[in-house]
């Protein structure tokens, strides 16, 4: 039995701006996490990814298909379980906090309806929240008197409280810098794990995907494209618009014979081919990843530096081939080169993956 199976979903919304008289927010969406597992919906803007949540939540009707938790039904299309029937804890964008509320009493309040008084075992379960998320000193602090951090860790723990059957995340780190917001993200994801709590987050932002889930669900248009774990997602997106949206890369050209594919830079194998109607034989676009394409001063195979970007440890070298087709390189930063500079590459691709739509050889 899966924790949550979405079959067919569809989400509309009432728009009698448009001659269909809707908005379509989603449309024949489907997948399943298992139980203990943490997943994630990923997208740009306004894709459909909040509303899809929402639905789960219980926030808003589906139009067509149905969600299950822990195999009940919850919504289809004459069927809506209320959101406070569902034990599903939410996790909203901007925390949701009672400013009057202490962060104990916020975290009571999930556990006794908003009720005032509290037994000893919701005290203790409290208490247990608290000492969990690492905030037992802050107890009796106000939000305002938080961080960021500390707010988003009560918020969490505000959830957890009553043991839900799933809890949702509705972009828990975008109100965070940076740095705090990766570091956050791997503390959250160990106390989902140290709860065995299922989970869903929906974020823009790839790092977080990968950082927190289990499995990603990468949405466009209202359409689930691939729901994949983070490494197949990488190494084997299912479409152009996926290894796109999902790394950095290039798409260079390439002619395809059998299980290999010819380029200006050697003859690769291939590790999976990502169209359906992908002939054995023929003109393709193979996907590069940065990490790919290898600095090597012996080698025969030389591009001409054409942009650079440092971060640190290494460059992100932007590489122009002969035939004015451009690729990207990580580089140690000790490897300080010039623009305009030739310098010598090899292919270290253990995944390389084709498609045949036409697209453009340039850096994503």
């Amino acid at each position: 039995m899966k924790a949550l199976e979405l079959n067919n979903v569809a989400i509309r919304y009432p728009d009698s701006g448009r001659p269909e008289g809707f908005l379509l927010a989603a449309s024949e969406v489907s997948l399943a996490l298992n139980r203990g597992d943490i997943g994630c919906l990923l997208g740009p803007s306004g894709c459909g990814k909040t509303s899809l949540l929402r639905a789960v939540a219980g926030f808003v009707p589906i139009a067509e298909g149905e969600i299950r938790i822990n195999g009940e039904l919850m919504a289809a299309v004459h069927s809506h379980v209320p959101p406070e029937k569902r034990k599903v804890g939410v996790v909203f964008q901007d925390y949701a906090l009672f400013p009057h509320l202490t962060v104990i009493e916020n975290i009571r309040f999930g556990l006794t309806k908003g009720k005032r008084h509290a037994n000893a075992e919701v005290l203790a379960r409290a208490n247990d929240m608290l000492h969990l998320v690492g905030l037992r000193q802050q107890s009796d602090r106000y939000p305002h008197e938080l961080s960021g951090g500390q707010q988003q860790r009560v918020a969490l723990a505000r959830a957890l409280a009553p043991q839900p059957d799933l809890v949702l995340l509705d972009e828990p780190f975008s109100n965070l810098d940076i740095a705090l917001r990766d570091r956050l993200a791997r503390e959250i994801r160990d106390i989902l794990r140290q709860t065995q709590t299922t989970a869903i987050l929906v974020t823009h932002d790839q790092h977080e995907a990968f950082a927190v889930a289990d499995q990603v669900g990468v949405i466009f248009d209202g359409q689930l494209t691939q729901w994949a774990n983070p490494y197949q997602l990488y190494h084997e997106p299912n479409s152009a618009a996926v290894a796109r949206f999902v790394g950095e890369g290039a798409f260079i050209t390439g002619s395809q014979v059998g299980h290999q594919v010819q380029t200006l830079l050697g003859a690769l194998p291939l590790s999976a081919c990502c169209c359906n109607d992908c002939e054995p034989f023929g003109d393709v676009r193979v996907l590069l990843r940065p990490d790919d394409v290898v600095h090597d001063d012996a080698s025969p195979l030389k591009a001409r530096v054409v942009r650079k970007a440092f971060r640190g440890a290494d460059f992100l070298y932007t590489l122009e081939l002969d035939n004015g087709e451009q690729i990207l390189s990580l580089v140690p930063s000790h490897h300080d080169h010039a623009l305009d500079e030739q310098i010598g590459i090899r292919l270290e691709a253990d995944h390389v993956v084709t498609f045949s739509q036409a697209e453009p050889a340039q850096p994503f």
